[in-house]
């Protein structure tokens, strides 16, 4: 089923020996500079080539609902294997590189080769490799270095908004201590879509800083999806594999 895929790449949204400890946070209380903002947020340590993460997923949508748990192997900047399990059992596989997007889902006994725009579809924002990594580590989506935003203080959270593209709407939320990034959002109005991924908590590492949950909401023509992913642990800087491959017997699907 698509929503396996779906959790699939949201997921792409116990073996870490290292202590981990839940970050405490900064409320804003004056506006400052863009600039002071995103400097800060790249500021933050993020010390490895791969991460392994075990997590669990929730996903909701109008009609049903569904529990699974999801493993996240990254390659910084190179490529992540989401594999998406229901008591044990794959249910289905998510390989993503810069140049494509593969997956397969055994309760429809099919696989999808192609590029970024139908998970762009499917979420309702443009999307691609660095900015489904960003989504997953908890780093702004966009290269913020390369816009100009305005500043404003909301909920004691600095609100950084870009709204250089009139039909498409993007805000991205801090908090003040180490301006770890709490909200993204992206809005188009008159497409009826719009895309809000929050993390309510991180956890530190020594290698770096991650989301300890993700919460993803996207809207799209009226129809609703919710993702709920728990980060439970993450190891660094191992050797990783990421294997993938089509069973027998699976049919390719194409989607416009």
């Amino acid at each position: 089923m698509k929503r396996y895929i779906i959790i699939a790449f949201g997921a792409l949204l116990l073996s870490c020996n290292a202590k981990k400890a839940v970050i405490a946070e900064g409320t804003a209380s004056e506006v400052v500079a863009s600039s002071k903002v995103i400097e800060n947020h790249y500021k933050l340590k993020r010390d490895f080539s791969t991460v392994y993460i075990k997590s669990s997923a929730k996903y909701k949508d109008d009609r049903m609902s569904q529990g699974v748990s999801a493993e996240i192997r990254i390659k910084k900047n190179e490529q992540i294997l989401v594999s998406v399990r229901v008591l044990g059992i794959t249910m289905a596989k998510a390989l993503i590189t810069p140049q494509e997007v593969k997956y397969y889902e055994k309760m429809g006994n099919t696989f999808f080769e192609g590029d970024y725009s139908t998970l762009s579809k499917w979420l309702g924002t443009d999307l691609d490799f660095q900015k489904v990594q960003n989504m997953l580590i908890g780093e702004a989506m966009d290269d913020l270095t390369k816009g100009k935003y305005t500043t404003t203080i909301d909920e004691s959270q600095y609100r950084l908004e870009d709204a250089s593209n009139k039909n498409t709407q993007k805000a991205f939320y801090f908090e003040a201590a180490n301006y770890l990034i709490k909200k993204q959002e992206v809005t188009q109005a008159k497409e009826d879509r719009r895309l809000q991924i929050s993390y309510p908590s991180h956890k530190e590492y020594p290698e770096t800083v991650l989301p300890s949950q993700i919460i993803i909401d996207a809207v799209q023509n009226g129809k609703k999806i919710n993702i709920n992913i728990d980060y439970n642990s993450a190891s660094f800087n191992e050797e990783l594999t990421f294997p993938y491959s089509v069973p027998k017997g699976y049919d390719r699907i194409y989607i416009d």
